[in-house]
């Protein structure tokens, strides 16, 4: 791994821890963590991730073909991921319905305002030439599925006594975003070194981190 490379990741890695402790501090982690987690929290979280994770292979798509000719190992690698979670919308609706909700209900789910600002945030980026900086964007969102969401997913099913078929999504992702984080050191050494795109990368991170954190504090507010 390049000093580049090694550099950004301690940078991210600072955001990313920032950005745990602003997690724990929305009423709806508080809950969870205090066992005060009741089955409309869930399928209200449930509800705002899908229309996010619909969004995710969406803007990974568009940010994959805004990248130039000179970066096409890149491009290539964001195709590939994006066609890889490009159902994982489904695995949620599926989560949603085996906690006893209507799968109109969540298909048809509006984004809370945390939401709309990242997803729009995303595109935004996402429509840029070389939009780089997205690598600080899938460092948060990734980061997050491979560090808390098996562990929430663990305190859901025990708070709620749901079944294994209710929490899928979320223990799928706790062993498989752990890989993306491989995938994702691969792909920052196919940027840098760049001292514009190093800070792009972790601004971007930094955005992504408070908007995401802002969705997760407006469910059930």
């Amino acid at each position: 791994m390049s000093d580049a490379v090694a550099d950004v990741l301690r940078k991210l890695a600072v955001v990313f821890t920032e950005f745990e402790g602003r997690l724990e501090q929305t009423p709806l982690i508080r809950k969870l963590s205090r066992g005060r987690f009741e089955l409309a929290d869930y399928q209200a979280f449930l509800i705002q991730l899908r229309q996010q994770v619909k969004d995710g292979a969406l803007w990974m798509s568009r940010a994959a073909s805004n990248i130039d000719e000179a970066h096409l190992e890149l491009r290539s690698a964001l195709m590939r991921h994006a066609v890889t979670e490009h159902r994982d919308f489904r695995l949620l609706e599926a989560d949603y319905v085996a906690t006893g909700g209507d799968v109109a209900a969540i298909q048809g789910g509006e984004k809370n305002i945390g939401s709309e600002a990242l997803s729009a945030w995303m595109f935004h980026e996402a429509s840029k030439p070389n939009p780089f900086g997205l690598l600080g964007a899938m460092w948060i969102i990734e980061g997050l599925g491979s560090i808390k969401a098996q562990e929430w997913g663990r305190q859901v099913k025990q708070t709620l006594a749901l079944p294994d078929e209710a929490v899928r999504f979320l223990l799928y992702h706790g062993e498989n975003d752990a890989n993306h984080i491989e995938e994702f050191k691969t792909m920052l050494a196919m940027v840098l070194p760049d001292d514009a795109v190093a800070a792009r990368i972790v601004k971007t991170a930094q955005v992504t981190a408070r908007l995401y954190a802002l969705q997760i504090e407006e469910i059930g507010a």
